[in-house]
């Protein structure tokens, strides 16, 4: 897991353009659009791009990307509540990760949900993965408070840690119904989340971590590669360089393992390397 968890964050620190700023935006209006078509031909539209894996197999493929548009809340009040709050979710993320890793945490999420439909033939959605969002804001800021039934303070981390109970009842009750498949679909999700966020998970279980020897910096090779490259420091995030803006202060955080640089807007912010 934590080889997997250092791949993923090698792969959003090398390709900055594998990303779709402000995703969430085109997601949400992904669900506008398809709840309303559902308004005007009696709910029949979802039938026709939501994820079936028998239609699929026949081959209508367009079925593996049009599913993650299809609304998960029937009610309009709900289906308003969950939109906004999973945009807020989206943006907080992005504007915390950058959007290389948003989307790839993104991504990530909706490929393990194909995965699992597929080779197990079960119809999936995407509450778990947009659910799955919030461990992630929670571990990124767990003081922060809601106001649920819009008058009661909760901080994230406890609404967090019901949410998560959430998803083991209902892995439960997959499970004493005999739908064992279906039970693989929260587990995905969640596993979406750990690797992401592996190093925090086992700093909070307290799991032993492999140490690894570093390697002494190559001072010339260094002062070559920053002369061909144009910059001297460059965010781990953002992707924001010395070069882009000269006023902005960059610094290397000391709880990431390696040399990893980041500006000032995403030096607290960032989720450490390990």
């Amino acid at each position: 897991m934590g080889a997997l968890s250092r791949w993923l964050e090698r792969f959003c620190f090398r390709h900055p353009k594998f990303a779709v700023p402000n995703l969430m935006r085109y997601i949400i209006a992904g669900n506008v659009i398809v709840y309303l078509l559902d308004m005007v031909s009696n709910g029949t539209f979802s039938a026709v791009v939501s994820f079936y894996p028998a239609a699929i197999f026949r081959g209508e493929v367009w079925r593996l990307v049009s599913f993650i548009f299809v609304p998960v809340s029937n009610g309009l009040l709900w289906f308003l509540i969950s939109l906004l709050f999973y945009y807020f979710l989206g943006t907080q993320l992005e504007r915390a990760w950058g959007s290389t890793r948003f989307t790839v945490y993104y991504a990530v999420g909706v490929l393990l949900n194909i995965v699992v439909g597929l080779l197990l033939r079960v119809t999936v959605n995407m509450f778990y993965v947009n659910m799955s969002l919030f461990f992630a804001f929670a571990t990124l800021y767990p003081d922060a408070r809601f106001m649920v039934f819009f008058f009661i303070p909760v901080k994230a981390k406890w609404l967090a840690w019901l949410d998560a109970a959430m998803f083991a009842v209902d892995v439960i009750l997959y499970v004493s119904a005999g739908q064992y498949l279906l039970a693989l679909v929260p587990v995905a999700a969640t596993l979406n989340y750990l690797l992401f966020f592996w190093d925090e998970v086992r700093a909070f279980l307290r799991l032993p971590q492999r140490t690894r020897r570093e390697r002494p910096v190559d001072l010339r090779k260094a002062r070559r590669k920053v002369e061909k490259q144009g910059y001297l420091h460059k965010c781990a995030v953002c992707g924001l360089t010395d070069a882009d803006d000269p006023n902005m202060e960059f610094r290397y955080c000391s709880r990431c393992n390696g040399y990893y640089c980041y500006c000032a807007d995403h030096i607290n912010s960032h989720v450490h390397i390990q």
